[in-house]
Parts: structure tokens; C-alpha cells; sequence
């Protein structure tokens, strides 16, 4: 039955981020190992968005190490755990709650060991900036202690970039860039110290080629620079050469001035269709969002639940007051409002 709940929880999963993303372009997913222990190494821009889109298109169920403050909710915490989410607590989370990461640690072993998948943000926090933050170690952690408790398994690491147009909007495009797999072994670890620095470093190179990475020195500056030249963001590759080239031949967006007008009236007809749930989102949930990068999860949440429910009710107004046609009519027409403002 738990796989069974995934399956239905992805395919629903999968069908909003279709009608929330304008395009969402998937980068070597073909590569990735079917039966093997597996660990994805991605940063981390943009909240649940990032493990949400990992989960739907890594062509694998993966276990998620997430920070332990979205567990607070009892509702929430059940939730997540059902979709093999598992807490880590940091810091900020008190000095007394650090020792419960060892049971997470060596839950996140066993499984490797039964050739699992587990997706990992190192950089240990989220910040919409477009650039590759130091790494954690905690990823380490887990490869050296598994290996060391079970030196006949081999991990096979794959970093992911995941790439934003512009993370916060909806009908945003994204690029999720899987890295070549790479594996580790017991015979690699040698001296552990240097064993987890030179893995963190190969981890953060990878990273800063799959990911758009602008240099944190000047990063406003030159952040400012390449978001004028209205460059594609989604091409990490194309964009980083611009980058090391003092911004020429920059991979620009295609844009089509008659369609884009045409888009925003029908964002309009949306909106006037959804009215409720749109209201709903923008004077009561939006305004208490205190990071911004949690925008997108919590409207996508708002997607994914308050929206079927109010075209459920409308739907089941119009049955019982007109006809079932006029039903099939509004439910046809959200849908199709719903594609050419988010896909045109």
C-alpha cells in the first residue's frame, strides 16, 4: 500500500507541476541507476519545489533528508514522512535536538545499504541567489559511515542543478540538470579527513557547472548585469560560458510579443474563474510567507488542493442547479485557461 501511495501521490504530483510550469526541461535523467544505492547531491534554490521536482522526474523514489522545522505541524509532519521524508534538525534547532540526527544518519545507511535512493541538498539551507553555497558535510558523513559499518557497498553519487528562469513566479520554466553518476567505495575513503574534503570539493565543482554560478564576490553587481540582458537561465552550460566571458554571447529568452499580451488576458479569465482560491492566496496565505523562498511551494500547494476543491464545488453547484453539461463546460474551460496562460 506505501508504494501504491507514491505512485498516486507522484502522478498527481506530476500533473500539477505540468500545468504550473511553462516548460520544465529534464537534463541525463536516463543515466541514473535503477537498482543501486544512489545519493542526490542537488542545490537548493527554491524550498519543496526542488525535492518535489527530483521526485518526479529522477526516474527513481528517493528517501528526502529535510530540515526537521517543516515537521512541526503534526498534520504536516505525517504527511511528509508518508512521502519518506526525514528530518534533520540543525543548529537553530537547538543543541539538544543535534544527537536525534544520528538515528536519521543511520536509517540513511541502511537504506544505501539496501540500495536505496536518497536525495540530499549539501548547502544545508535554501536561498534563491544563483549561485553554489559551501557544502555542508553531513552528506559525507553518511557516505564514510556507511562504508565503514558496510564496507562491501558502492554509493553512486549524482549532483543535480536544479536552474530557475525566475524561481518565485508561477507559470515559471526550470532546468534540472543530473550530473555523470560517480561512485565511492571503502577503498576510497583513505584518510577521512582529506577523504571528505576532496568529496566536498568534487561535489561543489560538479555543482557549479550543472547550476548557474555566479561568483559571490560582485555577485549583485554582476547579478544585476545578466538579469537585464534577459538571458536564459534554464542553459546553466551556455550561461556560465557568458559568465566567464564578461557577458558576451549571452543565451538569450525567445519571446513572442502578440502571444505574450495574449497570455495575459487569458491569465485574467483565470483568475476571474478561480476567484475564490485566488483571493484566498493572495490576501490571506501570501502576506505570511516570511521567506521568499517558500512562494512557490505554498502556491503550488494552493494549486495542488484549494483550487480542485472550489472547481469541485462549483462543478457540483452547476450539476445541481443547471445541467451535468454546463459542469463538464466550467471544468473544460478552467483547464484550458489554465494551459494556454501558463504553456503559450
Amino acid at each position: 500500500m506505501k508504494i501504491l501511495w507514491l505512485y498516486i501521490v507522484r502522478a498527481y504530483i506530476r500533473l500539477g507541476l505540468f500545468f504550473y510550469y511553462k516548460k520544465i526541461k529534464v537534463i541525463n535523467a536516463h543515466q541514473i541507476p535503477k537498482e543501486q544505492a544512489i545519493m542526490y547531491l542537488a542545490n537548493h534554490q527554491n524550498a519543496l519545489m526542488d525535492a518535489l521536482l527530483i521526485a518526479t522526474k529522477g526516474n527513481r523514489f528517493s528517501y528526502y533528508l529535510t530540515r526537521a522545522s517543516v515537521f512541526k505541524n503534526p498534520v504536516v509532519g505525517s504527511f511528509l514522512k508518508s512521502l519518506r521524508m526525514l528530518p534533520v534538525f540543525r543548529i537553530r534547532d537547538g543543541w539538544s535536538n543535534l544527537t536525534k540526527n544520528t538515528s536519521v544518519f543511520s536509517k540513511s545507511s541502511q537504506l544505501l545499504v539496501a540500495q536505496h535512493a536518497i536525495t540530499i541538498f549539501p548547502e544545508g539551507s535554501h536561498n534563491l541567489k544563483r549561485t553554489v553555497r559551501p557544502l555542508s558535510k553531513g552528506f559525507t558523513r553518511i557516505i564514510f559511515e556507511t562504508l565503514e559499518q558496510y564496507p562491501e557497498t558502492k554509493i553512486g553519487l549524482i549532483p543535480v542543478g536544479m536552474n530557475y528562469q525566475n524561481a518565485k513566479t508561477y507559470g515559471d520554466s526550470v532546468s534540472i540538470n543530473f550530473g555523470q553518476v560517480f561512485y565511492v567505495e571503502r577503498k576510497d575513503i583513505g584518510n577521512k579527513h582529506h577523504g571528505v574534503l576532496a568529496l566536498k570539493t568534487k561535489v561543489f565543482d560538479e555543482l557549479c557547472k550543472l547550476t548557474v554560478h555566479i561568483d559571490t564576490q560582485d555577485y549583485d553587481a554582476i547579478s544585476e548585469k545578466i538579469e537585464a540582458l534577459d538571458v536564459d537561465f534554464t542553459n546553466p552550460v551556455a550561461v556560465n560560458e557568458c559568465l566567464a566571458n564578461e557577458l558576451q554571447l549571452c543565451p538569450k529568452q525567445t519571446r513572442n510579443s502578440s502571444l505574450h499580451v495574449l497570455k495575459h488576458v487569458f491569465k485574467i479569465l483565470l483568475i476571474i474563474n478561480l476567484f475564490v482560491p485566488y483571493m484566498l492566496w493572495k490576501i490571506m496565505i501570501k502576506p505570511r510567507i516570511m521567506e521568499e523562498e517558500f512562494i512557490a511551494t505554498f502556491r503550488f500547494a494552493v494549486a495542488l488542493t484549494l483550487v480542485p476543491i472550489f472547481m469541485a464545488v462549483v462543478m457540483g453547484i452547476l450539476l445541481f442547479l443547471c445541467h451535468w453539461h454546463l459542469a463538464m463546460i466550467y471544468g473544460t474551460m478552467v483547464l484550458l485557461l489554465a494551459l494556454l496562460s501558463i504553456k503559450l
